[in-house]
């Protein structure tokens, strides 16, 4: 890499929704802005989280000074603790954002270890040739920050997730002069999120929720529960004021739910009037209407509280015929199926439903910029270079459209793929190096241990199952003693018996065929023939191949 230049890429978080991190290296330093993590597709059979390839970060591991976090979803801090268990690196972020981290850290044995600093929106941060600003953003979550990183090269903005509430929950309103000042001084890359690229006007306020929610839980006649997600803790707030305007106690369930609210309330992002929260025993010994219950769940996921309530195998609390159920949060892409499912369980219960988009409902509202504030903040960074980020393909390319509408110029622009480098040097652009880039699977405490084909034998498996054929010979004789055939996932064996002695009847065969070239002694080969003529067999018989699996024991 010429060190006089400015190289600017993805490792996550481009063409994509999730595992975000962002690499900005201006000669020996390298600033990495947030680390997060998606959840596995259908796909990635056995995979627990998905997150970013740093292999460029461990090759220059003694260049990389920092890793600043934006905010504290999990599409941007869920990475932290498996990357610095092979990168140990400081950490920069707000209060709340490493309050969240905290708790990450601590679960994974790593928070004495790990340097972490806070900043706030007036810090400024030196990290070898680059320095670090910041500048106050909305989000669904407090705390929320832009990032803004000052080369030789000239001035790089990361956005971080955001939108303009002009009439936030918290007060917190966005920084729109610094913004503007930052633009004056000139921006010379402009990293900007595009989620909602493709949604005309303005996202509406959070403070709209508010208002539905009080009016939901007037209607109530009995408990009342909301689920969203954990760590938005403005709609959390709300449902806290609409539960103490309706004279009712709060029941948090979900152990994400109880943790981010603990973390606010101890750095002051929830107010919470005295003797509020209760338990689930003394839930269940107050009248319904006196109760509502604030819980994780929104997406359907089947170990979250809330499906746990809709089908009835929450061990200490239940709903009950009567009580309403909030969704308050539009399904994410992919969590329909179980977003239905876990609705359909509570209309069996006799429960009323408020769910459906936000447009719908009123009970949720987007926390990411529509595109007249993608415009406006476009308009007030007046970035010479803009490199639209945290999106799928179709959302990069509106976002591309949006900035030529405000005068960016089109070959200004660069749509890039992870791990793809946007070199600057001399105030011009160039592209097509690449750093490598892609996905780390986690499975348990492995990470990045899982390979395609161990991806492809699971999926193998679980397509048609598989079949053990344990064959007990005795070379000195020279003869077949013994065939367990052992099956799982394949047949019911006590169904398919015909089918099973059939199979042994092909085994001894194909053993008793090597027996009469005199090779019974060559193990490989004879488990590659039995394989083969097993396999040919099965599908001939039932149009399926499971994995067949023989094992030779000489005694």
């Amino acid at each position: 890499m010429q060190e006089e230049s400015l190289s600017i890429f993805a490792l996550g978080g481009v063409h994509e929704i999730g595992k975000n991190m962002y690499v900005v290296q201006y000669g020996e330093s390298i600033v990495v802005i947030d680390c997060g993590s998606k959840f596995p597709d259908e796909s990635l059979l056995g995979i627990d989280l998905v997150i970013p390839d740093i292999t460029y970060l461990l090759e220059n591991r003694e260049k990389v000074r920092a890793l600043i976090v934006t905010h504290g979803h999990e599409d941007h801090i869920g990475g932290i603790p498996y990357i610095l268990k092979r990168l140990n690196i400081p950490v920069y972020g707000s209060g709340l954002t490493l309050g969240l981290i905290k708790i990450k850290l601590a679960e994974n044995g790593l928070l004495k270890q790990t340097m972490l600093h806070q900043i706030t929106p007036d810090s400024r941060i030196d990290l070898g040739t680059i320095s670090a600003t910041f500048f106050r953003t909305n989000h669904s979550i407090p705390d929320c920050l832009g990032v803004v990183l000052h080369t030789p090269e000239g001035t790089v903005v990361h956005t971080g997730d955001f939108k303009f509430d002009l009439t936030p929950v918290n007060q917190a309103f966005p920084d729109i002069h610094r913004m503007a000042g930052i633009g004056e001084s000139g921006v010379l890359a402009l990293l900007s999120e595009s989620t909602n690229a493709e949604r005309p006007g303005f996202t509406p306020s959070e403070r709209q929720v508010g208002e539905q929610l009080e009016g939901a839980f007037q209607q109530a006649r009995q408990k009342i529960f909301v689920s969203t997600f954990a760590s938005n803790v403005h709609r959390v707030q709300q449902v806290i004021d609409a539960a103490f305007r309706t004279d009712r106690k709060l029941l948090l369930l979900g152990r994400s739910m109880v943790n981010v609210v603990s973390v606010a309330i101890e750095l002051g992002h929830l107010s919470m009037p005295p003797d509020m929260l209760i338990d689930a025993h003394t839930a269940n010994e107050l009248a319904p209407e006196k109760v509502a219950v604030l819980c994780t769940g929104s997406q359907g996921e089947p170990m979250a509280a809330l499906a746990r309530l809709a089908s009835a195998s929450y061990r200490d609390f239940s709903i009950s015929r009567g009580d309403t159920v909030i969704f308050a949060a539009s399904p994410i892409p992919g969590n329909e199926r179980n977003v239905a499912r876990t609705i359909d369980h509570l209309y069996l219960l006799g429960a009323k439903v408020i769910y459906g988009s936000g447009q719908q409902t009123g009970m949720h509202v987007s926390g990411h910029a529509s595109q007249e504030e993608l415009k406006l903040m476009l308009a007030l960074m007046k970035p010479k270079f803009f490199i639209p980020i945290h999106g799928e393909y179709r959302m990069l390319v509106k976002h591309r459209q949006l900035a030529e509408s405000v005068g960016v110029l089109p070959d200004h622009i660069h749509i890039v793929n992870n791990g793809e480098v946007v070199d600057i040097r001399n105030q011009t652009a160039s592209r097509g190096r690449r750093v490598t880039a892609g996905n780390t699977l986690v499975d348990g405490w492995g990470i990045g241990d899982v390979s395609s084909i161990v991806l492809r034998d699971r999926k193998h498996l679980a397509e048609d199952g598989i079949i053990i054929l344990v064959m007990t010979l005795h070379l000195a004789e020279n003869a077949d003693i013994g065939l367990d055939v052992i099956t799982r996932g394949f047949v019911y064996v006590r169904e398919s018996e015909e089918l099973i002695g059939q199979v042994r009847q092909v085994v001894r065969q194909t053993v008793k065929s090597i027996e009469e070239t005199g090779d019974l002694a060559n193990w490989p080969a004879l488990k590659r023939r039995v394989k083969e003529t097993t396999g040919k067999f099965i599908y001939a018989q039932t149009k399926k191949r499971p994995m067949i699996l023989p094992i030779v024991i000489e005694v």
